[in-house]
């Protein structure tokens, strides 16, 4: 792939995903692809991410797939550890494996709260714990990495039935702002994405009808933001200059009040 700045300002770069296998995970791994970065995708279902490497190949792109489950630290260590082996580590992490499952808390839905709390705050842990040392190392050599971590207005904004999963997204904000402070001074940017509602698998996990019927009515209401949307938001900041890291990134469908 060409080395020119322009149209492949990603050249020589190695990507992470998680998360892969669909929504915005998915649309990003192609995007940073066709920007010029090797991108090494993670996610569970292996048939998946074998569709999507096909994809960015024949698109003209780079990637290679590892069937992970990220709430396995011993499984995403060692899918961190091929990646220094084969790659010679990433200089970028996108962290976007998560979750979503709202419901009223009288409900008493543990099994549920245990799920996103796995996923959203625990699996997004063993990825950088596996992967901020790669991210340190090639921002020492590159003048730049970066950490970008999908969060959710959520982690701002009160949507009753919804306090498990934005508990968990202001986890991620609030860490992500905290990261950025400590590892800034190496180099390594540190950016949350917190975007309204997009169109993506994750509501179709949602098994509450409060939140189905909510999640309908607003589909009618408003057109809702794409994938690819947040996939370029991901592009931008990674093309930026070293200098600049954009901390936090809301992204809101025009017609999403809040």
């Amino acid at each position: 792939m060409s080395t020119n700045a322009f149209p492949f300002p990603l050249a020589g770069r190695v990507a992470v995903v998680t998360g892969a296998s669909s929504g915005i995970g998915e649309a990003s791994a192609e995007h940073l692809a066709s920007l010029g970065a090797r991108v090494v995708v993670l996610a569970r279902r292996a048939d998946r991410l074998a569709d999507l490497v096909a994809r960015i190949e024949k698109n003209g792109g780079s990637a290679v797939a590892i069937a992970v489950d990220v709430t396995d630290a011993d499984a995403v260590q060692a899918a961190a550890d091929r990646v220094e082996a084969e790659f010679g580590g990433a200089d970028l992490l996108l962290n976007n494996a998560g979750v979503m499952l709202p419901a009223p808390i009288e409900e008493l839905a543990a099994g549920q709260w245990k799920q996103q709390i796995d996923l959203n705050i625990t699996g997004l842990m063993n990825a950088i714990g596996a992967f901020t040392p790669q991210l340190v190392k090639s921002a020492a050599e590159r003048g730049v990495a970066d950490l970008i971590n999908t969060s959710s207005i959520a982690a701002q904004n009160i949507f009753p039935t919804f306090a498990v999963y934005s508990g968990t997204k202001a986890y991620v904000t609030h860490l992500s702002r905290t990261l950025r402070a400590e590892l800034g001074a190496k180099k390594v940017r540190v950016s949350a994405i917190e975007p309204g509602i997009v169109g993506t698998e994750l509501q179709s996990h949602v098994t509450d009808q409060g939140a189905l019927d909510w999640l309908a009515g607003s589909k009618e209401t408003m057109e809702w933001l794409t994938a690819q949307d947040v996939a370029e938001t991901v592009g931008f900041i990674a093309t930026l200059p070293s200098r600049v890291n954009l901390q936090q990134v809301t992204i809101m469908p025009t017609g999403q009040a809040s």
